[in-house]
Parts: C-alpha cells; sequence; structure tokens
C-alpha cells in the first residue's frame, strides 16, 4: 500500500508543467537565473546559480548543475548528471575555503568568475564536467564522462580526463557549409525547404550538396 502511495505520489508531483513554452518536469532550484529561448525541456532536480541563458529547442538532462555565467546555444541536447562550473575556488591565496563558517563568508568575493559558451547543435553526454573559461563550437560532441577544461573546436567530438579531440565528424569543407547555412537560426517554414540536408549520411563527403 505505501509503495503504490509513492508510486501515485511521484506520478502527480513529476507531471510536466508548461509555462512560456518551456516544459518542466518534477523539481529545480534557481529558475530565477536563468533566461529560456523557448521549446525547452528541463527533467527533474536541475540545479541553476548565476547568470545562464538556454537557447531554443535545448533540452537539458536530469540532474544538470549549471553554475556561473553560461550560455547556451539552440538545439543542443544535454545528458544527464552534467555539471557545468563557470566559477572556481580561489587558488592563490591562504585557503580555498569560501563558507560563511570563515570571516561570516567575506572570502566568498575572492571566488574565481569566469565564463562557459556552448555552442549551437551541441550534444553533452552523460557526466559530463565542463569547467571554464570554456568555449564549445557548434555542432561538437562531448562524450560520456569527460571532463572538459580547454575550448572544443566545432564539429569536433572530444573524450577523457581531461578531454581530447578524438576526431572532426565532417570535412573542413562540410563543416563550413553547416556553418553558412545558420540552420538553427532557421523558422520552422525555411527548415522545411532544407530537411532533405538533415536525413544525409555526410560520411567521406566533401559538401553537404553531393
Amino acid at each position: 500500500m505505501l509503495d503504490s502511495l509513492r508510486k501515485v505520489l511521484y506520478h502527480i508531483l513529476n507531471r510536466p508543467q508548461k509555462k512560456n513554452n518551456v516544459t518542466f518536469f518534477g523539481f529545480h532550484r534557481g529558475l530565477q537565473n536563468v533566461a529560456f529561448e523557448g521549446k525547452n525541456a528541463i527533467p527533474d532536480r536541475c540545479n541553476f546559480s548565476g547568470t545562464i541563458k538556454i537557447g531554443y529547442a535545448t533540452t537539458l538532462g536530469y540532474n544538470n548543475l549549471l553554475g556561473g555565467t553560461i550560455t547556451i546555444g539552440k538545439y543542443c541536447q544535454i545528458g544527464a548528471d552534467v555539471a557545468m562550473h563557470a566559477t572556481n575556488h580561489p587558488m592563490n591565496y591562504m585557503t580555498t575555503y569560501i563558507n560563511k563558517n570563515l570571516f561570516q563568508g567575506e572570502l566568498k568575493k575572492l571566488k574565481e568568475d569566469k565564463q562557459i559558451h556552448i555552442g549551437h547543435d551541441v550534444w553533452i553526454g552523460h557526466n559530463v564536467i565542463i569547467v571554464g573559461n570554456v568555449n564549445v563550437g557548434n555542432g561538437a560532441i562531448l562524450a560520456a564522462g569527460s571532463v572538459v577544461t580547454k575550448d572544443v573546436p566545432p564539429y569536433t567530438i572530444v573524450a577523457g580526463v581531461p578531454a581530447k579531440p578524438i576526431r572532426k565528424r565532417f570535412s573542413d569543407k562540410v563543416v563550413q557549409e553547416i556553418e553558412a547555412l545558420h540552420w538553427w537560426d532557421k523558422s520552422e517554414a525555411e527548415l522545411e525547404k532544407i530537411k532533405p540536408l538533415f536525413f544525409k549520411d555526410f560520411t567521406n563527403k566533401e559538401s553537404i550538396y553531393e
């Protein structure tokens, strides 16, 4: 009986709620720190602090943690348990401790404030950690479990701890053509006109128009 009641309560509390063209599931903290562009999906247990912008149609994962000055582009997909830390404890002072238990928290002003910028159409795998300053280019893939501490070029796959480039997804010309297309800025009607391009396999191709 108790288990059944818990299941019912969980179902009720995790029903999707839509507000300003953003779909929310479960519980969150710090939503007042986020500017959403719309058509976003925010699952349970996401935590936000700082100044954060999330682009159109970008979806987050369960238990995401975003802290600091962070900009995420359009049409990105972010896996579960991803953390982005644009701030850091001070490392060049007597202590890294900035909690209010020491000097009533005055040392918090020594915290390092950096920035994380994620481009458009980026796929971030499960349990990735990103530590600023970091710029992730359009179309990049951050493999599951990676710790990203440096910039990631567009359309590049990175993996490991710390993350290193594995390979480019496409040839330089294909990358240039996709970047020039700026499909993420197009309306739904405009996207319908170029829809066939999204179903092409660009393996070993030198142009998206082949």
